[in-house]
């Protein structure tokens, strides 16, 4: 049996999008999104052990890469939401793929929760993203 080569092996979009969404808390700040959480301060009391200075650095860094987008609405006080995207929400499809294998395979540490904590997420956004595509 033949080794695959390097170029048949190694697909550069692939490794790009594992990147990104594999950083340090990006995918769990998606699944929050994905939830329909989208103030700073809500998706900091959602994850846990996330700070506000790694949550500032990733939403930047979504939004740089078009999955979120920044929403300032001019009240008094000001208040700005973050939305996942069109191309955010077509993660969905992803994100519900990892969780299923995270569920099948994985086992977590003994304090960790474990409310049903992904399946709602992932079936929030799949509805919403089959309606966008109408």
């Amino acid at each position: 049996m033949e080794h695959p080569t390097q170029s048949e092996a190694f697909c550069p979009y692939f490794h790009r999008a594992v990147e990104l969404i594999g950083r340090r808390w990006a995918g769990v700040i998606l699944m929050a999104m994905m939830s329909g959480v989208e103030r700073f301060s809500d998706l900091v009391s959602a994850i846990p052990g996330l700070s506000d200075r790694m949550l500032s650095e990733r939403l930047k860094e979504l939004e740089a890469e078009g999955l979120v987008e920044r929403v300032v609405i001019p009240e008094m006080p000001v208040r700005v939401e973050y939305h996942l995207t069109e191309k955010g929400r077509a993660l969905g499809g992803v994100m519900e793929a990892i969780t299923t294998w995270a569920h099948d395979w994985l086992v977590l540490p003994e304090k960790a929760s474990v409310a049903d904590c992904c399946e709602e997420a992932v079936e929030k956004t799949l509805s919403s993203s089959a309606i966008a595509r109408g």
